[in-house]
Formats: structure tokens, C-alpha cells, sequence
């Protein structure tokens, strides 16, 4: 299953919203989910999280996530996350990832991530 995720902020810190999109051969969801006041950075990894929350209801065989957060990606690949704020999220995001047999996270610059971008900015809109 690939799942396409996206966090916004309006504003550091502001209202942020999550986009995820999952598509499978006999998939294809988009979510636009509010999540409160937080920091870019942090509504990433929450779009991370989310994302493979709901890839999960599906019981992937496997589970590649596209985002274009860099920070999230290496944070992923090393297990580890220099700043504290974003600790908790990490630690639930790996967690997640055990639960898949196979789990690949890669980097999508926006312009290949366009839905799940659209999806978390109208997210934000649905809180205003």
C-alpha cells in the first residue's frame, strides 16, 4: 500500500491539519483530518502517524509512505530525534511501523505530493 502524507501549519505554531492519501489495488481513501495548534514539524510527524494508523486498518502486506518532510524521513532511518517535542511522535511512529511486515518511508518534494498537501491544508480550513 502506498500512503501520501502531508502536515501544514498555519502559522509556527498555528492551526494544523493532516492530509493523507492511501492507494492500493483495491484502495483509494484521502483524508483531510484537523489536529489542533501545533508546529509545522510536529503536524509532519502527526501526518505520519495518522497515515499509518489508517494504512493499518487495511492489514498492509507492506506499507510505502511518501512525505516531504526531511526531518521526519531521517528521523525514521536513524531512530532518533534530536529535538524533544517531536520524541513522542517518533517513538509512536515506529512503533506502528513493527506492525507492518514490510515498511519503506521516502521523500516526495511537494510537487509529487500535490493531494495529500491539498488534503492537509483543507484540513486547516476545516478548524477556522
Amino acid at each position: 500500500m502506498d500512503v501520501f502524507v502531508d502536515g501544514a501549519s498555519s502559522g509556527n505554531p498555528g492551526l494544523s491539519g493532516a492530509g493523507v492519501v492511501l492507494k492500493s489495488d483495491q484502495i483509494y481513501e484521502q483524508h483531510a483530518l484537523p489536529i489542533g495548534i501545533l508546529t509545522n514539524h510536529e503536524a509532519e510527524f502527526i501526518a505520519c502517524k495518522i497515515g499509518l494508523e489508517l494504512a493499518l486498518t487495511h492489514n498492509p502486506d507492506f506499507v510505502r509512505l511518501y512525505t516531504d518532510s526531511k526531518i521526519v524521513i531521517d528521523s525514521v532511518e536513524k531512530r532518533y530525534a534530536k529535538n524533544p517535542l517531536f520524541k513522542p511522535h517518533l517513538d509512536a511512529i515506529l512503533q506502528l511501523a513493527e506492525l507492518v511486515p514490510l515498511f519503506y518511508i521516502n521523500y516526495r518534494n511537494v510537487s509529487q505530493n500535490k493531494k495529500a498537501d491539498e488534503l492537509a491544508r483543507q484540513a486547516i480550513q476545516l478548524k477556522k
